[in-house]
């Protein structure tokens, strides 16, 4: 049972952008300390809020990257790694978020996050799925090619059919079943029920491209010899964007990190296997006091 906490909504201008962030406060207490979450590629604070709930001593502070969400695009910086990184840093000095800071990333928020942690001072590091292997030379090169060009077409196409296009329902339903690894009926509907609700909601075909290309093109690994501070990885056993061989490669590269690796989910354990995450992420935060 989840327990009730206040979340917080503030706007701020940077990069272009107007961002939106939901910083959602301890229940009842004090905090325990801060996280500044990171989400992933077509996603929105939403994603994570399944490993929020079961975290309630902590505030946790989830911006929606700009161009996704509630967040405007960017017309000062692209929308790619160095673009995501360098906005989030003018946002971490607004906020006053410090060393002290814990920092998460999930999926395409790991590589961001791991460029954060390269170029700044946190108390820690975790990342789920974290991104081990490049799209475009991993076992999903060919349906990464493909998505690609289908981006870029539909970013070409007339808005009227480039737009419905990239929205649809059945595109959405597609990435689901093929992404869930679930069997369960309930847990199944609930992760399309989040795509359906929170997939389409990018800002414009172009950020679209742009941040999707990024995602395909680099890997935690770029940064991860850079970064000494404790890291925490949590992986799925059957996450085609990162096998247990290279989610273990990437650990090794870490100056200190640990791997944990769960069963019968690959790059949902956001949604299917939250309360395992959560229970991970608690206990890795609370060494660190």
């Amino acid at each position: 049972m989840s327990i009730a906490r206040e979340l917080v909504v503030s706007t701020h201008v940077l990069a272009g952008s107007e961002l939106k962030v939901f910083s959602y406060l301890p229940a009842g207490g004090e905090s325990s300390g801060v996280v500044f979450a990171v989400h992933g590629f077509r996603g929105d604070h939403h994603g994570l809020e399944r490993i929020i709930e079961q975290l309630p001593g902590y505030t946790i502070v989830v911006p929606d990257l700009p161009g996704f969400g509630a967040s405007s695009s960017m017309t000062q910086l692209e929308h790619d790694v160095d673009g995501y990184a360098g906005v989030l840093m003018m946002l971490l000095d607004e906020l006053s978020l410090g060393a002290s800071t814990h920092l998460l990333g999930h999926s395409f928020g790991s590589i961001v996050a791991a460029k954060l942690a390269a170029l700044r001072p946190f108390a820690s590091l975790s990342l789920l799925n974290p991104i081990s292997e490049p799209a475009l030379e991993s076992s999903q090169a060919l349906l990464a090619k493909l998505t690609s060009c289908y981006y870029w077409l539909c970013a070409k196409l007339p808005a009227p059919v480039g737009e419905p296009a990239l929205r649809s329902r059945l595109f959405t339903d597609a990435m689901s079943m093929v992404m869930t690894k679930s069997k369960d009926p309930d847990m199944r509907r609930y992760v399309r029920d989040q795509h359906r609700a929170y997939f389409g909601g990018f800002h414009s075909r172009t950020t679209l491209v742009q941040a999707y290309d990024a995602s395909i093109s680099h890997t935690v690994g770029e940064f991860s010899s850079q970064i000494a501070i404790p890291t925490l990885l949590i992986g799925g056993v059957d996450d085609e964007l990162g096998s247990p061989q290279t989610q273990e490669a990437l650990r090794s590269s870490f100056p200190q990190a640990r791997l944990v690796m769960l069963e019968n989910v690959g790059h949902l354990i956001h949604y299917e296997k939250a309360e395992q995450v959560a229970a991970q992420l608690g206990a890795f935060l609370e060494e660190q006091h």
